[in-house]
């Protein structure tokens, strides 16, 4: 799902955070300040009530022992639907191990013919993306591919799955339904590496974001 569309808005969503921290605003702050569509500027603003989202210029670099917290935002158009999301990440700063804690999402698509499918479409998007967010990787040498099984190309699993996963939809009922397959695949990566970047202060450049990736930026 939306295949090209969440490696694009990593790279832009995360720099948009860095740009907003460059110059000493709020990420949620900064998008709002360039944002002049009044539609898309309402989601941000339901996305950082219903998150509670605590306003910082900088990593704060969160600890509790060994792990470290953060959150992250992106904000994303898929056609017509827009998505703004929120992650609470974990990162286990011995291992290297990113944990998506808790995902909040306020999804715009028009009008919501199906509530209850509407959610569980979004909650089915956000287990598969941060899958790839966090561990799909295709390895391969000179001549084969190596990931050919679940062992060398893991996925995303029961127990590593979100504590928390709120879905706030917005019900625009004069605007035609434009999609859900896609649209919340979009800002994940972006919002957990925004949120790994709080926790740690590292600016994770190249997804998956792997207990290996993690620690060599730590290094």
């Amino acid at each position: 799902r939306d295949p090209v569309g969440s490696n694009n808005h990593f790279a832009f969503e995360s720099f948009v955070d860095e740009v907003a921290f460059s110059t000493g605003m709020d990420p949620i702050d900064f998008r709002l300040q360039y944002i002049g569509n009044e539609r898309d500027r309402e989601l941000v603003k339901i996305l950082a009530e219903k998150s509670g989202w605590q306003k910082h210029t900088a990593a704060r670099k969160q600890r509790r022992g060994d792990v470290a917290i953060g959150h992250g935002v992106a904000f994303v158009i898929r056609g017509p639907t827009r998505v703004a999301m929120f992650a609470e990440v974990e990162v286990n700063m011995k291992t290297g191990k990113v944990w998506a804690k808790r995902m909040v999402v306020a999804h715009d698509c028009g009008v919501v013919i199906n509530p209850e499918l509407l959610k569980m479409t979004i909650e089915g998007n956000i287990c598969m993306g941060l899958s790839r967010a966090l561990m799909e990787e295709v390895t391969f040498d000179k001549s084969n591919v190596t990931s050919v099984d679940w062992e060398t190309y893991p996925i995303l699993d029961m127990t590593q799955k979100p504590e928390s996963v709120e879905v706030v939809l917005v019900n625009r009922q004069n605007i035609p339904p434009s999609g859900a397959g896609e649209g919340s695949m979009r800002p994940i990566t972006a919002a957990v590496a925004n949120a790994i970047y709080d926790a740690t202060g590292i600016r994770m450049r190249q997804a998956p974001f792997t207990p290996d990736r993690v620690k060599a930026g730590m290094a």
